[in-house]
C-alpha cells in the first residue's frame, strides 16, 4: 500500500470516528463514561490478579467499592452543593450591585479626578456589560453541555448503565487490548505500539494524577473557606476544585469568586478578605510545587493551552461526552503530532545534506 492509500485510509477511518461520535452523541455518554471508569481501574485490577485474586472477583471489588464511595459522596456533597447553589443564585444580582458601588466608592475619586463623573460612569457600564455578558456565556455554555448530554440519556441511565458497561468492560480488558494488538498491521506494529505506549502513559498519568489533585484541592479550598466563614465557601471550593482539570482555569474562577464574596460579605475588614485570598495561594503553591510535580509529572506531553482548547471545542461540539473524550483525544493527536514532526525532520522533504559552497579559488 503506498503512503498516500495509507494516509486516505486513516484520514477516511478518523471522518467514520468523528461522524459517529457526531451522529450517535445523545447516547453515548454512559459507554464512554464506562469505558473511562473500566479504563482508569484496569490497574488496580492487573494489582489484584497479581495477589491471586480472580479477574471476575477483583472486577467485583473494584467496581463495588468505587460505587459505594460514589454514592457516599452524592450524598454528602448534592445536598450541600444544591443548597448553596440556589442561594448563590438569589443573591447574585445584589452581590454584584454590591461590588458595583463598592468599586465606585473606592475608585471613584481617583476615576473622576483622571476623567470626571463620565469615566466613572462607563466604568460601571463596562462592569455591568462584563458581569452580563460573562453570565451569558456561562450558561449558554452549560445549556450546551446539557443539552448534548441529555437528549435520550438521563441522570438515571447514567447511573445505572456506567456500572455495567464498566464491569463487562474491565472483566474483558486484557483479551480485548490482546485482540486489538492481533489486527495491527505486522509491517508497522512495532511503531504502532510505541505510539500507543506513548498515548497511554500521557493520558493515564494526566487523568489518574489530576483527578488526585481536584479531589486533594477540592476539599482543602472547602474546607478552608467554609471554617473561614465564608458563604459559599464550600460551593466555591468544589467547584474551583473540579475546574482545577482545565489548567488555571479553576484556580483563577475560585480566586474571583471567592474574592468577590468576601469582599461583600466583610468590608471593610480586609484582614478577612486577604485571609481569603491567602487560602487560594496557598493551594496554588502546594498544587505548584509539590501536587503537579509529584503526581502529574512533566511528562504527559498537553500544554494547557492545547488541553484548554482541546476540552472546550469537544464540549462544545460533543456536549459532556466531549468533555470526557477531549483528553484522551487531545493526548493522542499530540502524540501523532510529535511523531509526524519526527518523521518529517528525517525525511528528505524536510531537506538533505548539501556540499558546502567552495572556498575562494587560489592560484596552483
Amino acid at each position: 500500500m503506498t503512503i498516500q492509500r495509507q494516509i486516505g485510509f486513516w484520514v477516511a477511518t478518523l471522518l467514520v470516528i468523528v461522524a459517529f461520535l457526531f451522529i450517535l452523541r445523545d447516547i453515548l455518554l454512559p459507554f464512554v463514561a464506562g469505558l473511562a471508569l473500566a479504563y482508569l481501574l484496569d490497574p488496580l485490577a492487573d494489582r489484584l490478579e497479581r495477589l491471586r485474586i480472580g479477574r471476575l472477583w477483583a472486577t467485583l471489588i473494584i467496581l463495588g467499592l468505587f460505587v459505594l464511595i460514589f454514592i457516599l459522596a452524592l450524598v454528602l456533597l448534592v445536598p450541600i452543593a444544591t443548597s448553596q447553589l440556589s442561594a448563590f443564585i438569589d443573591r447574585l444580582p445584589p452581590t454584584v450591585a454590591r461590588l458595583q458601588q463598592l468599586f465606585a466608592e473606592q475608585g471613584g475619586p481617583l476615576l473622576e479626578h483622571l476623567g470626571g463623573s463620565e469615566a466613572l460612569a462607563n466604568m460601571q457600564k463596562s462592569l455591568g456589560d462584563v458581569v452580563s455578558q460573562g453570565a451569558k456565556w456561562l450558561g449558554a455554555f452549560l445549556q450546551s453541555l446539557w443539552s448534548g448530554g441529555q437528549a435520550i440519556v438521563n441522570v438515571f441511565a447514567l447511573l445505572v448503565v456506567t456500572p455495567v458497561v464498566a464491569f463487562y468492560l474491565l472483566v474483558d480488558w486484557d483479551r480485548m487490548v490482546a485482540t486489538v494488538d492481533g489486527w495491527l498491521p505486522r509491517r508497522h506494529r512495532e511503531t504502532v505500539r510505541a505510539l500507543v505506549s506513548e498515548m497511554d502513559r500521557a493520558i493515564s498519568g494526566f487523568i489518574r494524577g489530576q483527578a488526585l489533585v481536584c479531589i486533594i484541592l477540592g476539599t482543602f479550598y472547602a474546607v478552608g473557606l467554609t471554617a473561614l466563614g465564608l458563604n459559599f465557601g464550600a460551593l466555591i471550593g468544589l467547584v474551583s476544585g473540579f475546574l482545577t482539570f482545565i489548567p488555571y482555569v479553576g484556580s483563577m474562577t475560585g480566586l474571583l469568586l471567592s474574592a468577590g464574596v468576601a469582599l461583600v460579605q466583610f468590608w471593610p475588614d480586609w484582614t478577612m478578605v486577604a485571609a481569603t485570598l491567602g487560602i487560594f495561594f496557598f493551594g496554588q503553591f502546594i498544587e505548584g510545587n509539590i501536587l503537579s510535580p509529584k503526581l502529574v509529572g512533566g511528562a504527559v506531553g498537553l500544554h494547557p493551552v492545547w488541553l484548554m482548547f482541546a476540552l472546550f471545542a469537544f464540549g462544545s461540539l460533543f456536549g459532556f461526552v466531549g468533555l470526557l473524550l477531549a483528553v484522551p483525544l487531545a493526548a493522542a493527536l499530540g502524540v501523532l503530532a510529535r511523531f509526524a514532526i519526527r518523521q518529517y525532520l528525517a525525511s528528505p522533504l524536510y531537506g538533505t545534506l548539501t556540499a558546502p559552497p567552495p572556498g575562494p579559488e587560489t592560484d596552483a
